[in-house]
């Protein structure tokens, strides 16, 4: 059995993927709370999608990653797949999106909390198995079983509370509180799962396939700091909550608009006077004849 280290560079990772996944945290939280107040199925769907990239994405995922940097083992070494890599990272934001999905669309209620709970753990935790099996070096992967169930109760129970939170919580001082709980469930689900983790090297060396850490660092970086400040971007766009509310008691205060008064009918143009001086411009008087027009003849005389 190889010896392993999970902190080489002593507390730098550890404290970097805490920051990631409090980061994360604050974020989705901020994100979820959009979901409640949202006045369309769109706009439920597009804070939703946003909620779980960075639940899923940044403060589970990226969290995850940060922390193997901080991996090693002795007379090893270390490469990834890449495909089993990216797995990872869509099913962490397929299992918080859907778990977000569960409790977001009605009422929120114990059943629906320990669904979403559930499904949402479950994902979770087969993230962090994926990614574990993403690993490549010259030796095989073993697993305490008691550990393991350990690590998945302790993912179930994050993510239930990380729900009920995301459905209940509103003020900022509470959010960043709330991120701070969950950056400690999250790491503590992490550290867990990896210490089931024991490695037997093998005899003969061969040839490891694989991309290195320093491969994908600088892709998984740059990919957490766009979707960052995308998220950031997207918040501080949109109308908070103050904003509605406002605008809303506006309106209420113009009341409803007048509506516009019927327009004047519009004579047709008469250039050269005939409607003045005859009747033939008046609908509905007969065509005047001769015979209807008196003459000298007809005057009785005085």
């Amino acid at each position: 059995m190889a010896d392993i280290n999970h902190f080489e560079y002593g507390w730098i990772t550890p404290a970097l993927s805490y920051a990631l996944s409090v980061l994360g945290s604050v974020l989705g939280l901020v994100c979820a709370g959009r979901i409640r107040t949202a006045r369309t199925a769109g706009q439920r769907a597009w804070w939703g999608l946003l909620a779980a990239w960075a639940l899923g994405g940044t403060a589970i995922w990226a969290m995850h990653f940060m922390a193997m940097l901080g991996f090693a083992v002795d007379g090893a070494r270390i490469r990834y797949d890449v495909p089993l890599t990216a797995a990872s990272t869509a099913i962490a934001v397929v299992a918080v999106g859907i778990g977000l999905a569960i409790v977001g669309t009605g009422r929120l209620n114990p059943l629906r909390l320990v669904a979403g709970g559930v499904f949402t753990g479950a994902g979770v935790a087969a993230m962090h198995y994926t990614g574990m099996a993403a690993m490549r070096l010259n030796g095989s992967l073993g697993y305490d079983s008691t550990r393991v169930i350990l690590s998945v109760v302790i993912a179930v129970v994050a993510a239930t509370v990380a729900l009920w939170l995301a459905m209940t919580v509103r003020r900022g001082l509470a959010i960043f509180a709330s991120a701070l709980v969950m950056g400690v469930a999250v790491n503590g689900m992490h550290f867990t799962g990896m210490s089931a983790l024991s490695v037997h090297l093998h005899e003969r060396a061969g040839g490891v396939s694989g991309a290195g850490v320093s491969a994908l660092l600088v892709p998984i970086v740059v990919a957490v700091i766009f979707g960052v400040v995308g998220l950031l971007y997207a918040l501080l766009a949109a109308p908070t909550d103050d904003d509605v509310a406002a605008a809303a008691y506006l309106d209420a205060r113009r009341g409803p608009e007048p509506a516009p008064a019927p327009a004047a009918p519009v004579a047709a143009p008469d250039p050269v006077g005939l409607r003045a001086r005859s009747t033939l411009g008046q609908p509905g008087t007969p065509f005047p004849s001769r015979r209807d027009t008196p003459t000298r003849r007809d005057t009785p005389s005085r």
